[in-house]
This record gives structure tokens, C-alpha cells and sequence, in this order.
């Protein structure tokens, strides 16, 4: 299965797909961070997406895990750099959820049982299990939380 260019081993990646996969995933934060970093104010909120991808070997998503371990690695790296202006970064790490990416893994019923299989709550994630995550990162409760990488996966692969 192919969505997006991400799920295919080593053995189909071209370097078309690698380019792809990491402009989006790494060289696009990368370089929209850079320039928020001028314009965002001190005590400010900075959240990567990562997944779940870069704790377990998924070898079927060999360059999207790759790239997700790259922002990861820029998480921390920035929490650390932006600390003194009491910036806040952190990575949420969703595991599935039901969004376009994964539509070819849950459009049949292998896709589904597959997908709900893999969490401890026996079902698949929805897109507002993840922004409940991201507000509480953007608000001020989460003020003493920085370089953290949260996983979102609902106990996939306890």
C-alpha cells in the first residue's frame, strides 16, 4: 500500500520519494520554524508532529520514520535553544488516526482491525485526540513542559 509516497520499504524508495517525503516532513518545519522564530514572543508555543513510527521498527515506513526521527531530534534541539525565552517545543507522536493519510489502512475491514489491534483502547484515533493534545500544549498549563516527545498513540505497541 502507497499513500502519499511514506509506505514503502527501502527496496521501492527512489530518491524522488525520499525528496518528497523529507521536504515535507523535515525541510518545511525546518524553514517555517526559522522564520516564526523572529515573530513568535517569548513564552510562546512551538508543536511538531512526529509519530509513533520513530519507537518501534516499521520497516514499510522506512522514510517517513526516518523523517519523523528527524523532528523529533529538532524538538529537542529547539526546547533546549529556546528555553531562555521560555519557548515551550514538544512533538505529539500519533499513532493511526483516521485522516486522509490512512484512509487506504481503514477503508476495509482487515485495515480496521489491523488499526484498532494496535492500541491498548482497541480502536483507531481521531483527529480530536490529537488537537485535545495540541491545545493543552498551547495553553499556559503546559508552561513547565518542553522537549517532550508525547505519544498519541493510544498505547500502540504496549
Amino acid at each position: 500500500m502507497k499513500i502519499y509516497g511514506f509506505i514503502v520499504g527501502i527496496e521501492e524508495t527512489t530518491e524522488a520519494s525520499y525528496e518528497e517525503v523529507m521536504n515535507l516532513n523535515v525541510k518545511a518545519p525546518l524553514f517555517v520554524t526559522q522564520q516564526a522564530l523572529s515573530r513568535i514572543n517569548d513564552g510562546g508555543r512551538i508543536i511538531n508532529i512526529s509519530s509513533f513510527v520513530t519507537r518501534v521498527a516499521s520497516p514499510g515506513v522506512f522514510t517517513y520514520s526516518m523523517s519523523k526521527g528527524a523532528i523529533d531530534t529538532f524538538t529537542l534541539l529547539l526546547a533546549k535553544q529556546l528555553g531562555s525565552r521560555n519557548i515551550t517545543v514538544n512533538a505529539i507522536q500519533p499513532g493511526i488516526i483516521n485522516t486522509e493519510m490512512n484512509a487506504g489502512t481503514l477503508q476495509n475491514t482487515k485495515g480496521q482491525k489491523y488499526a484498532a489491534g494496535l492500541s491498548a483502547f482497541g480502536r483507531w484515533g481521531e483527529p480530536e485526540d490529537i488537537a485535545d493534545i495540541a491545545a493543552f500544549l498551547a495553553s499556559p498549563d503546559s508552561r513547565w513542559v518542553t522537549g517532550q516527545l508525547l505519544d498519541a498513540s493510544g498505547g500502540s505497541h504496549l
